[in-house]
């Protein structure tokens, strides 16, 4: 597989606090990739090293074949980043955020482009209200439409379900999901387990600026000492219950 991002010893420091004290990685073509961590541990800013909105100190990093040091621009071309906290412009409707975007990148055919992404994250019935009246959930997936247009290779996805209900996370989930078999590279952090699990094909563990454990889920269960069989009643989890009984889908 072709690999689409690859960072060998990189290393960045802000004043006398060492962030990242040198990391390697490699994320395949098309794959969902997740960095766990907890705050501080350094995921934010290894991001911004590879969105290109940050010098690291030392080492390497390349995205879609291009050096994040040395060809910044290529590399802003073939990326998309969504952060924390979504971009969407709360007073213009759906469909006009999608088209403001489209035409800040110059593309031709901008209402075409809304109308095409609209339909592709369930959005069309509410294309023309205002994007402040949308759910969390709602505001997440115009957030990561406006990011596609242009068609990224890659997206970066930095904690990208960050106070969502339930059912809000299933549907971001369920658009990530989408974009991989669309694809698209994805690269996200999170410091929820379950959406590592739910999500990854290939999940790496910063800590303290180091990545200490790489690779699939499986692989990173056979760190740890097999588990005993034991017969116990499965009980339902709280997630379960809550989508159960508002009437959630899986």
């Amino acid at each position: 597989m072709k690999q689409m991002i690859q960072i060998q010893g990189l290393q960045k420091s802000f004043k006398n606090l060492n962030v990242l004290k040198g990391v390697d990685l490699a994320v395949e073509k098309g794959s969902i990739f997740a960095l766990l961590g907890s705050n501080g541990a350094g995921k934010t800013t290894l991001i911004r090293i590879l969105a290109t909105l940050l010098p690291s100190d030392s080492g390497s990093a390349s995205v879609a074949g291009s050096d994040v040091s040395v060809d910044p621009d290529r590399v802003r071309r073939a990326i998309s980043l969504t952060g924390q906290f979504t971009a969407v412009d709360d007073v213009l409707t759906g469909r006009e955020n999608l088209v403001l975007i489209a035409k800040l990148r110059h593309l031709p055919q901008p209402q075409r482009i809304a109308d095409e992404l609209l339909e592709r994250f369930n959005l069309t019935e509410a294309a023309n209200r205002r994007a402040g009246t949308y759910s969390g959930g709602m505001r997440r997936r115009l957030d990561i439409a406006m990011s596609l247009i242009g068609n990224p290779e890659v997206i970066f996805l930095d904690e990208p379900t960050t106070g969502l209900d339930p059912e809000g996370r299933i549907e971001v989930w369920n658009t990530i999901k989408a974009l991989a078999n669309s694809g698209t590279t994805v690269f996200l952090t999170t410091q929820h387990l379950e959406e590592a699990e739910q999500l990854a094909d290939h999940i790496a563990i910063l800590h303290e600026g180091k990545i200490i454990a790489n690779g699939t889920l499986d692989a990173l269960k056979r760190l740890f000492p097999p588990a005993k069989d034991e017969y116990v009643l499965k009980q339902p989890t709280l997630e379960e219950i809550f989508l159960s009984i508002v009437g959630g889908k899986e």
